[in-house]
């Protein structure tokens, strides 16, 4: 029997073993094709909510920080468990792997879907980071708006409990989304919102992107078809310092 093919998960913000459950959620047994095995890892040290630039930093650091051993621990491709595609660049630098984020993968799947797509998220707080993405991937033409609840997420429990006031709120900000900015795909803002994704798609009339799912399916695309990022566009350094990366925090 051929060994599966290890995907890592990096989630950046550090918590216990049942908060890392709880992300792992995102991918039920049945959207996980035969012969693939994703793992979800969280980041040792860091941020605690993405809310601000510190955060930001934080983030893009601990999860390179997390990623550079990936191919050598024998990973076929590594996933970020945000939106913010946290360390993206670097860890394509670092790796020769396919590394993907699910902001670029659903920024790009919305574009596929639609014409506009809004940006759905929990607070204002979390704005920077898509305006960070957004700028990368020169998508700003494609986007329709930003939007939030303005409700203080929880990136361990998640929505948990909240179902019935969050998923309202969520449905009333998208309509006002398709409404008053034009989207036709609706983008959700971070993959500790995965819980809404389903009910969102059956009452809304629009293409709903559940990012972590997107770019978890797109890492498993990447490694059956046996692409990689290019090394013209990420070349890898000539002189590393994994030692010093692994002891950064110290």
């Amino acid at each position: 029997m051929t060994d599966p093919h290890r995907i890592k998960v990096i989630v950046p913000i550090p918590m216990d073993e049942a908060g890392v459950a709880n992300r792992a959620e995102q991918l039920p047994a049945n959207v996980i094709a035969p012969g693939f095995q994703p793992e979800f890892k969280a980041v040792g040290w860091g941020a605690a909510l993405g809310d601000s630039y510190h955060d930001m930093l934080l983030m893009d650091w601990t999860v390179f920080q997390a990623g550079i051993d990936a191919e050598a621990e024998g990973y076929s491709a590594v996933v970020i468990d945000t939106v913010s595609d946290s360390g993206l660049r670097p860890l394509r630098s670092r790796l020769s792997i396919p590394v993907v984020g699910p902001g670029e993968c659903a920024f790009h799947m919305a574009m596929m879907l639609g014409k506009q797509f809004t940006v759905l998220t929990m607070w204002d707080e979390w704005f920077p980071l898509y305006e960070k993405t957004l700028t990368e991937y020169a998508l700003w033409d494609r986007c329709a708006s930003l939007r939030s609840i303005d409700t203080r997420p929880d990136v361990t429990e998640l929505l948990a409990g909240k179902e019935e006031i969050i998923f309202e709120k969520l449905k009333a900000e998208a309509t006002r989304a398709m409404e008053e900015d034009g989207a036709d795909v609706i983008v959700l803002g971070s993959t500790t919102m995965h819980q809404s994704a389903a009910w969102l798609a059956d009452n809304l009339p629009i293409p709903v992107i559940n990012p972590g799912l997107v770019a978890y399916k797109q890492a498993e695309l990447l490694v059956s078809m046996g692409l990689s990022h290019s090394k013209r566009a990420f070349p890898s350094p000539e002189v590393g310092n994994d030692a010093g990366i692994r002891k950064g925090h110290a």
